[in-house]
């Protein structure tokens, strides 16, 4: 998803970045050290984006996944911190012994 800013900035956010990083309860918990990782998502489809007011969004995932809004400051922290964030994201998935899969062709 490539998503432009009123600052001029703009970012592309791959699909499964921003599923595995949604602000949903069921991704992040309801508290500190409680979110759960999600796995199996690398090919991962945007379905829709939906308008919430003007604040935020709500992004529909082929998974079925369709909780958690978007802010668009929740979205430029996702934009500007991806390389970590992304990071982090793989390091839980290899000490869970866990691997992406490859991308698919299909």
């Amino acid at each position: 998803m490539v998503i432009s800013f009123d600052d001029g900035n703009k970012f592309e956010l791959p699909f499964e970045y921003l599923r595995v990083n949604s602000p949903s309860a069921e991704v992040q918990g309801h508290g500190p050290g409680q979110g759960v990782l999600q796995v199996g998502k690398d090919n991962v489809q945007l379905t829709a984006i939906e308008p919430i007011g003007h604040y935020a969004v709500r992004l529909v995932f082929d998974d079925g996944h369709d909780t958690g809004l978007y802010t668009w400051k929740y979205l430029y922290e996702l934009a500007t911190q991806q390389e970590s964030k992304w990071q982090a994201y793989l390091d839980k998935l290899e000490a869970a012994g866990y691997a992406r899969q490859p991308a698919s062709n299909s």
